[in-house]
C-alpha cells in the first residue's frame, strides 16, 4: 500500500520520464547537459559558495552557542547507537565511496593542472593541491550535513514529527501548508535530489570498480557494458542489505567498510613514506586553517572563463554534489543519532569526519604527491593528464603487495557502493512514504533498482562529466529548502531554550519559595524562644521586687518606705517639708 501518494507517483513519473527519454535521445540529453552546465555555472557559482560558507558559520554557531545541551530526544533518553558505530554510520553513508575515489586522483589533478591564479614551484604546487583537496572534503561538506541533519533530527526525535523534509520547515509554513501541495512538492524534490545524489556517487563507484578490474585482468578495457553489468550487480546486493533494514544490514556493513578503509590506510601509511606522511599532516591542518577564509569566498571571478570552468569541475560541483546528497545522509544521519545533544551531534557531524578525512587524504593523496616529487612519478601523465578512475590503483600497485591491495580496494569501493545505494534506498523510501519508519519490501527494491537505473542513464548520456552536472543542478531547488531550514531550526531552537529557561527560573522560584517557608518555620521557633525568655524575665522582676521588700526599701504595694503620696503628689506640702 502506497502511505502518500502525492509523493510517491510524481516522483517515480519524473525518474521514469528522464530515464526512458535519456535512452532514447541519449545525444540529446548529453547536448542538453552540456548547456545546462554553462548556464548553472556561470550564473549561480558564486551563489553556492556564498551560501555553503553561510552554512558552515551556522553549524558552528548551532554547536558552540547556547542550543548546544539541547537534547534531540526525550530529556532522559539516551544515545540509540554507541558512539564507535555511530561514527562509522555516519562517515560510510556521508563520504565513503567518493572519498575512495577521489582520494589519490583529486590532488594529482590539482597538481597536474593548478586552479586558474596558482603558480609556484613543484613543492609549493603539491602543497596547494592538498590544502585545496582539504576544502573540498572539510567543514563545508558536513556543515551541509549538519544543516538537514539537525532540522530533521529535531523534528523528528524532539516533536515527534515523521521522517520528512518537509516537517522540519513547520515552523515557516506552519502545519496547514507542510500538510498541503507545498510540503509534498518539498518532499518530490528531496526524493528526486537523493534519488540523484546517490546515482551519482554510485556511477563514481562502478567507473572505479571498472579501472580497478581492468588493472586486475578481470576485464579489459571496460566500457558502458562493463558499467552496467557492474552496476546491476551491485544494486543487487544493495537490494538484499536494504530488505535487513539500518539496524542490521547498514549497521554490519558500515563497520565492515570502517575496518577494511582503516586496515587499507595503515597498510599504505606504515609500506609509504611515513615520516613524510604524519608532517604533511599536521602543516596541511595549519595551512588549511590558515587560508580557510580566503579559499571558501574563492570565486576565480578575475580568471575568464577558465576559471569558471574550473570551478564547475570542482568547487561548484562539490557544494552541489554535497546539496544534492544532503537530503539522503540528513534523514539518515538524524535517524541514528536520536538521544544526543545538539552539541554533541555538530560536534560528530562536522569535526570527527573532518580529521578522519584529512588524514585519509594526506596518507593517499600525499602518498602519490610524494611519489611525484621524491619518487619515480607515474600518477601525472608525459602530457599532464591524470588517470581520474585509476590514479588509486596506480599507487597501491607500487607499493609491497601491490595486487592484493588492489583487490582489497575494489572490495572496500564495492560495499561502499552497497551501503551507500542501502541507506539511499532506505531514506528515499522513507521520504516517498511519507515519513513511515516501516515501509513495505518492495518499495525498498523499488528505490534501490531506481538509484541503479539513473545511475546507467547518467553514465550514457556523458560519463562522469554528466555525473558531475546532474548532481549541481539537482542541488539548486534544493539549495533553497535548506536556507529554510537554517531559519526554522533557529526559530525552533530559540523557542526551546526560552521554554527551558521560563521551567528554570519557575524551578528557581519554586526553590526559592520553598527555602523563605523553611525559615519563616525556624523563625516561629526563635519567636518562641524569646517569648520563653520573657516569661523567664518576668520571674526575675518578681524576685527582685520581694528582695526590695525584705530589705525594706519598699512596701508590700511596691512604693517607698517613709513615702506619703498625698503629700508628694501636692507641691505645697512638699514645700512645706522642706
Amino acid at each position: 500500500m502506497i502511505t502518500a501518494p502525492r509523493v510517491f507517483w510524481p516522483s517515480v513519473i519524473l525518474v521514469t520520464i528522464f530515464v526512458a527519454f535519456t535512452a532514447v535521445f541519449t545525444d540529446v540529453v548529453s547536448t542538453a547537459i552540456t548547456t545546462l552546465q554553462d548556464t548553472v555555472i556561470g550564473a549561480f557559482g558564486w551563489y553556492y559558495i556564498l551560501i555553503v560558507c553561510g552554512f558552515v558559520v551556522f553549524s558552528i554557531r548551532v554547536g558552540l552557542g547556547r542550543f548546544g545541551d539541547i537534547k534531540l530526544g526525550p530529556d532522559d533518553e539516551e544515545p540509540e547507537f554507541k558512539l564507535g558505530t555511530w561514527f562509522s554510520m555516519l562517515f560510510a553513508a556521508g563520504m565513503g565511496i567518493g572519498l575512495v575515489f577521489w582520494g589519490v586522483a583529486e590532488p594529482l589533478n590539482h597538481f597536474a593542472s593548478p586552479k586558474p591564479g596558482v603558480e609556484g614551484t613543484s613543492q609549493e604546487l603539491a602543497q596547494q593541491s592538498l590544502v585545496q583537496t582539504f576544502l573540498h572534503w572539510g567543514l563545508h561538506p558536513w556543515a551541509i550535513y549538519v544543516v538537514v541533519g539537525l532540522a530533521i533530527a529535531y523534528a523528528i526525535h524532539r516533536k515527534k514529527r515523521p521522517v520528512s523534509i518537509r516537517w522540519a520547515l513547520e515552523p515557516l509554513l506552519g502545519r496547514r501548508r507542510v500538510n498541503g501541495w507545498l510540503g509534498d512538492l518539498i518532499d518530490v524534490v528531496a526524493v528526486i535530489g537523493t534519488l540523484f545524489g546517490v546515482a551519482t556517487s554510485l556511477g563514481l563507484g562502478v567507473l572505479q570498480i571498472a579501472s580497478g578490474l581492468d588493472v586486475l585482468g578481470i576485464v579489459s578495457d571496460p566500457g558502458n557494458w562493463t558499467n552496467i553489468v557492474l552496476i546491476g550487480g551491485i544494486t543487487a546486493l544493495a537490494i538484499f542489505s536494504v530488505t535487513t533494514g539500518v539496524k542490521r544490514g547498514v549497521k554490519w556493513l558500515s563497520q565492515i567498510n570502517m575496518g577494511l578503509a582503516v586496515v587499507l590506510m595503515l597498510i599504505v601509511l606504515v609500506t609509504g613514506p611515513t615520516l613524510f606522511l604524519l608532517r604533511e599532516f599536521v602543516q596541511s591542518i595549519g595551512l588549511y586553517f590558515q587560508n580557510l577564509l580566503r579559499l571558501s569566498f574563492d570565486t576565480t571571478a578575475l580568471e575568464g572563463q577558465g576559471g569558471a570552468q574550473w570551478q564547475g569541475w570542482w568547487t561548484t560541483f562539490y557544494w552541489g554534489w554535497w546539496m544534492s546528497w544532503a537530503p539522503f545522509v540528513g534523514v539518515f544521519i538524524a535517524r541514528i543519532s536520536r538521544g544526543r545533544t545538539v552539541r554533541e551531534f555538530v560536534t560528530g557531524v562536522l569535526l570527527v569526519p573532518t580529521a578522519v578525512t584529512f588524514l585519509w587524504l594526506t596518507v593517499f593523496g600525499g602518498s602519490a604527491l610524494y611519489r611525484e616529487l621524491f619518487g619515480s612519478g607515474g600518477g601525472v601523465a608525459a602530457d599532464g593528464s591524470v588517470n581520474t578512475e585509476g590514479a588509486l590503483f596506480g599507487l597501491l600497485g607500487e607499493l609491497p603487495g601491490g595486487t592484493v591491495l588492489v583487490a582489497g580496494a575494489v572490495i572496500l569501493i564495492v560495499l561502499f557502493f552497497v551501503t551507500s545505494s542501502d541507506s539511499g534506498s532506505l531514506v528515499v523510501d522513507m521520504l516517498a512514504s511519507g515519513g513511515s519508519h516501516e515501509t513495505p519490501v518492495w518499495s525498498r527494491v523499488f528505490w534501490a533498482a531506481a538509484e541503479g537505473l539513473v545511475a546507467i542513464t547518467l553514465l550514457l548520456a556523458g560519463g562522469l562529466s554528466a555525473l558531475q552536472v546532474g548532481a549541481i543542478l539537482i542541488a539548486l531547488p534544493f539549495s533553497v529548502v535548506m536556507l529554510l531550514m537554517c531559519v526554522a531550526t533557529w526559530k525552533q531552537l530559540g523557542e526551546e531554550r526560552r521554554r527551558q529557561i521560563r521551567a528554570q527560573r519557575r524551578m528557581e522560584r519554586e526553590e526559592l519559595t520553598e527555602h523563605v517557608s523553611q525559615n519563616l518555620l525556624e523563625g516561629d521557633e526563635f519567636t518562641g524562644q524569646i517569648s520563653q525568655n520573657l516569661l523567664e524575665e518576668g520571674e526575675f522582676t518578681a524576685q527582685l521586687s520581694q528582695n526590695l521588700i525584705e530589705e525594706g526599701w519598699t512596701d508590700p504595694n511596691g512604693e517607698p518606705n517613709g513615702a506619703d503620696r498625698s503629700d508628694t503628689d501636692d507641691p505645697d506640702a512638699v514645700k512645706d517639708k522642706v
